[in-house]
């Protein structure tokens, strides 16, 4: 153990001498999260408020008919009303993004609605992510005249309004606003965990490897009397350190970006702040833990393998694709920690931290996650053991 510690130690001192080992490490997560977190915040903010404060361009064609639709329609400040445009005009526009809506009366609504029937009502929109809020407006002015007309039957038929609900139904969400929120935003924040481990440990592993290479310094530290196997072990442990110091880091920047965060009701803030509990931080790091020696491992492998930083480099870098899928896989909705889920690594830390940050997960489902995680880091450490121990590897 001695040894161990005494090349531990030394690898350490060099790693941190590296300027972009302590750039991914530390500058990145610390910085990156706060800035992340306040100019997304204020963008969407920014950009919600512009869609509801927008004066909404609308095309409308009436054919003669629904004249108190036209005339309240007219009176909304924040609305500009086109009309006189042909059906193919107004299509054409919503394309040109020119209008915001197009609403079509058919020839007949008038007697439609006087006969107690549904008036026809075409309404065309050209949605796009930013302009969803432009759309509901215009649909809650529909649905506000659809109200009108209903009240107006019911006062002409002498009746109460209450007898058009057959039915009444309560509905009691039991999910906690803890479990939306970890729902809403507990994919996210593992998918960046994981990119941060796999960063923190990806330069590293490349200078204590392909970089000794090419400095001619791994030759010296091979005819010092110690075991290859503990000359890997000192390297071995300082590639995991820095992934989980980069991990640990990114977590503290997300509490300050989110403590930066003025827009954030404090409602909102309360509950973010629940869910990032000192409880589920441990198991979140204990889970990150396990996944970083399996990263590790696979990282100095590769990183023996190359002839110099470069190639190491050009190796290596491939593998972010490798990594991001199956944690982008665990942000799509439906997807939930299983006895199968379980199994697949990096995608099981996504959804196992999901369901933590939930508190939703089961001890079971959780010790397989960690099982599958410690034999998949085991059998990565035997392979980069054996690749370690050949000669072809180390002097290609």
């Amino acid at each position: 153990m001695k040894t161990i510690r005494t090349i531990f130690r030394k690898e350490l001192i060099d790693s941190l001498r590296d300027r972009r080992t302590l750039i991914t490490m530390i500058v990145v997560p610390l910085v990156l999260f706060p800035l992340l977190l306040m100019i997304s915040s204020k963008m969407m903010i920014s950009q919600a408020r512009k869609a509801r404060e927008k004066v909404l361009k609308v095309g409308l064609l009436t054919q003669g008919n629904a004249e108190a639709f036209r005339q309240k329609l007219r009176s909304k400040e924040d609305l500009k009303v086109v009309e006189n445009l042909s059906l193919e005009e107004g299509q054409a526009l919503i394309k040109k993004d020119s209008l915001d809506a197009y609403i079509v009366f058919a020839p007949d609504f008038d007697k439609q609605v006087a006969s107690f029937h549904p008036g026809d009502v075409t309404f065309y929109f050209k949605v796009k992510e930013e302009r969803e809020i432009e759309k509901r407006r215009i649909q809650d002015f529909l649905d506000n005249f659809e109200d009108d007309l209903r009240t107006g039957r019911f006062q002409k038929l002498n009746l109460d309004k209450a007898i058009f609900n057959a039915i009444e139904v309560n509905e009691v969400n039991l999910a906690s606003p803890k479990e939306r929120l970890a729902e809403a935003i507990g994919g996210f924040l593992p998918y960046l965990f994981i990119i941060f481990c796999f960063m923190g440990s990806m330069y590293p592993a490349i200078d204590l490897a392909a970089g000794e290479k090419e400095r001619g310094t791994l030759e010296t530290l091979l005819t010092s009397p110690v075991s290859r196997f503990h000359i890997l072990i000192g390297k071995f442990g300082v590639v995991v350190l820095t992934g989980m110091c980069s991990a640990a880091v990114s977590m503290v920047g997300m509490y300050i970006g989110i403590r930066q965060v003025k827009e954030i009701p404090p409602e909102l803030l309360t509950m973010i702040l629940s869910i990032l509990e000192l409880k589920s931080v441990v198991l979140v790091l204990s889970l990150l833990l396990p996944l970083t020696v399996f990263f590790a491992a696979i990282l100095l492998s590769l990183s023996i393998f190359a002839k110099s930083y470069k190639e190491a480099q050009s190796i290596i870098s491939p593998m972010m694709i490798v990594v991001i899928v199956p944690a982008f896989i665990g942000l799509m909705p439906g997807m939930s920690l299983t006895s199968g889920t379980a199994l697949i690594p990096i995608l099981n830390v996504s959804l196992a931290t999901k369901a933590i940050l939930a508190g939703t997960v089961t001890p079971v489902l959780l010790a397989g996650v960690y099982v599958s995680l410690i034999v998949y880091a085991g059998l990565s450490l035997f392979g980069c053991a054996k690749i370690f121990s050949r000669e072809g590897a180390i002097f290609r």
